[in-house]
């Protein structure tokens, strides 16, 4: 073979090379070379009950998408959660059913689930000496998750408890506790799931569970395609969500237009002589 041959058959290989990388880069798009805007970032959701999570599976959803680790602590076993519309009775075999529908929907938001196993109200009816000791068992297995997984973040329930449930408004005053008892390097903000008060129809639903904007600084903005897991991740519950929930769940999102709005805990930076500004 000549000179010119070798050259001209080096000269064809380069090209197909690079017909094939400008074919690779077309179709695949930069992903295969770049990160994810929050790769290596870790978000702990922390909430009551199996669904629960649905106030903010939606960013949940967006996290994972953009490359976040997020874990879901549910903290009780839901033993609690009959409804109108089907015949499930409270107690063990509700438990297990909705074990299985937390499951399901975790692996529809592409979280990691670390269900514990507190009984609903943490047996608050057995009195001081039956309540106490799960209270305090909570606190320090969240402290102790915190520890372990060194999150970013926590987003968890803030003091209205959205419905001023008691469940609600315990776990988030366990993980409040957990955040404030000493100095963490990670995670460095809490966070708290937030109802803009104009969203609310009437003055007291405003004062019971609304927050005004101006504490509402974290506003979250997600896709469709992260609402269609939440609504996927959602369907799971059947035991306590119909057809008419989904509706409502739908109409929420719409309301907020496709954002979730969370107040983030503060805390002053100066040491103060005086509670007055």
């Amino acid at each position: 073979m000549t000179k010119c041959n070798k050259t001209n058959g080096l000269l064809i290989n380069l090209k197909f090379i690079s017909i094939t990388i400008f074919l690779v880069f077309t179709f695949f798009g930069t992903n295969l070379w770049a990160q994810k805007p929050l790769e290596g970032k870790i978000l702990m959701a922390v909430f009551a009950h199996p669904d629960d999570e649905r106030r903010i599976s939606p960013i949940m959803a967006k996290f994972v998408r953009e490359g976040a680790k997020v874990h879901l602590v549910i903290a009780t076993d839901g033993r609690y959660g009959t409804n109108d519309f089907t015949d499930y009775e409270s107690g063990e075999e509700l438990v297990v059913i909705r074990k299985e529908e937390m499951k399901c929907a975790a692996s529809k938001l592409g979280v990691n689930l670390i269900h514990l196993n507190y009984h609903d109200q943490l047996r608050s009816g057995e009195g001081y000496d039956g309540h106490i000791p799960h209270a305090r068992s909570l606190i320090k297995e969240l402290y102790h998750l915190i520890e372990q997984l060194k999150p970013d973040a926590i987003i968890t329930w803030g003091p209205d408890g959205e419905t001023n449930h008691i469940d609600h408004r315990l776990v988030g005053a366990s993980v409040t506790q957990a955040f404030i008892s000493r100095k963490w390097e990670k995670p460095s903000t809490l966070y708290y799931y937030g109802i803009p008060s104009e969203q609310l129809p009437d003055a007291e639903q405003k004062s019971l569970i609304g927050l005004d904007k101006k504490f509402l600084k974290a506003k979250i903005a997600y896709k469709d395609e992260d609402f269609k897991k939440a609504e996927a991740s959602l369907a799971c519950h059947i035991s306590q969500i119909n057809e008419e929930g989904m509706k409502k769940f739908r109409k929420n999102i719409t309301d907020n237009g496709n954002y979730v709005y969370l107040r983030k805990f503060l805390s002053s930076k100066d040491i103060s002589d005086t509670v007055f500004e």
